[in-house]
């Protein structure tokens, strides 16, 4: 069994006790779209055409619907095994673009449906502030989400103010597309010397073929080339890598956030895994835009989608480590810290159902490969939280109560 694994997984009389797992990537208000963005509205239908479905909906949302739905999707993370969540927020502003009385009031719902629910939060404002490359002015859609570098600052200061023993305050960079040069280097500049640091970059062809046309260089090359890279920057996405990319990334210690259940959704491509794995990279998972909310199926998926590509079985593992699901957990764990800034979120656990049909006969050296790889049911039955127990019995303690705020906020964001 993997050294980490080994000294983290135990059979309890609950069941088998595991770590908690850091979801690096989440847009909360998206899960109010999951499965609503299926149809065909153009032949040609990509990550820009849903992305357009996306905005229409992201108009809709106010800080008390935005409220309704985290709290439902963070019961969600919780009964699938999340205990910490990133939370990459750009629905900063009304929807006609102008901010709130409360500058922090879309933020503040979301502080407060990770403290109402028992998630560990690390809220990640995002800096947003054209449409594209060629620096175009956002459009109607987007205005809610922009700031401009003071204005963003302040936002960032007065919630990095407010951290406490279940709150982290990161800086998110939407994206390369969205955050001119100069801005990026005034907000770095501005930030607290730990400040953990994310960012959108190289999940779409089209968006690399745009910084190659502008920048003149490939999306992560360049902000390798244009900011000091390390262990506090987290990667979102980094689909589109080469080979140079992959061994300079992967030697700056930043983290890749994986989102495998999304990617293939939005028809992103696929992570190159196994050269990554190779060059020592690190990397964790996210659920994105939450058209899956489980870790066991970002994790599957990561794994199928390169046996997909290379028509062969058990890419993930090393030469310490033969077993997939150890090696995959292992490095989720690994990560998470960095990328979190909870050093102590290790000791979150996890309890799953020793007496599902799933696990009959399960030791210590298979079980988290049959947790991973032995079909559907949900088998996580206890979450601990920084000490406090927030689910028992397979349900979180609020799993009625945000069922049916969800659902309200359901009705008004999907009226006519």
């Amino acid at each position: 069994m993997h050294d980490t694994i080994a000294a983290s997984v135990h059979r309890t009389p609950a069941g088998w006790r595991l770590p908690g797992i850091a979801n690096l990537h989440s847009h909360a208000f998206q899960r109010a779209m999951a499965g609503l963005a299926e149809r065909q509205t153009d032949p040609a239908d990509s990550f820009w055409t849903w992305r357009e479905t996306m905005y229409r909906m992201a108009e809709r949302f106010d800080p008390e619907t935005l409220h309704a739905v985290a709290c439902q999707l963070y019961v969600e993370m919780l009964e699938a095994g999340y205990t910490t969540v990133c939370e990459f927020h750009y629905l900063h502003h009304a929807p006609d673009g102008r901010p709130y009385a409360d500058a922090a009031a879309m933020s503040d719902a979301l502080v407060a449906a990770a403290r109402e629910t028992g998630i560990r939060l690390t809220l990640l404002p995002v800096l947003y502030m054209t449409g594209g490359f060629d620096g175009r002015a956002l459009g109607e859609r987007q205005r809610r989400f922009g700031h401009d570098v003071d204005g963003y600052l302040r936002l960032f200061h007065d919630l990095h103010a407010r951290q406490d023993a279940g709150l982290r305050v990161g800086c998110a960079l939407h994206s390369l597309r969205a955050v001119p040069p100069e801005a990026m280097r005034a907000v770095l500049a501005g930030l607290p010397a730990d400040a953990r640091v994310h960012v959108h970059i190289a999940e779409q062809v089209a968006e690399v073929e745009d910084c190659i046309a502008v920048r003149g260089a490939r999306p992560v090359a360049w902000l390798l080339d244009n900011a000091t890279v390390d262990a506090r920057w987290t990667l979102v996405h980094a689909t589109h890598l080469d080979d140079a990319e992959i061994a300079a990334v992967a030697g700056s210690g930043a983290t890749v956030a994986l989102c495998p259940t999304t990617e293939a959704n939005l028809g992103d491509g696929l992570f190159p895994l196994r050269t990554w794995l190779d060059a020592g990279g690190r990397w964790g998972i996210g659920s994105d835009s939450h058209i899956s909310v489980s870790p066991v199926e970002e994790l599957r998926w990561l794994e199928y989608g390169q046996r997909l590509v290379t028509r062969h079985r058990n890419i993930a593992v090393r030469g310490d480590s033969p077993s997939v699901g150890e090696t995959l957990l292992a490095d989720v764990l690994a990560s998470a810290a960095a990328s979190t800034g909870f050093a102590d979120a290790a000791n979150d656990s996890v309890v799953l159902d020793a007496d599902a049909p799933l696990l009959a006969g399960a030791t210590a050296d298979d079980v988290v490969d049959r947790w991973i790889f032995a079909g559907n049911r949900p088998l996580v039955r206890e979450v601990q939280v920084a000490g406090r127990q927030v689910m028992r019995g397979g349900a979180h303690m609020a799993h009625d109560a945000a069922a049916a705020g969800y659902a309200a906020a359901m009705r008004t964001l999907l009226a006519d």
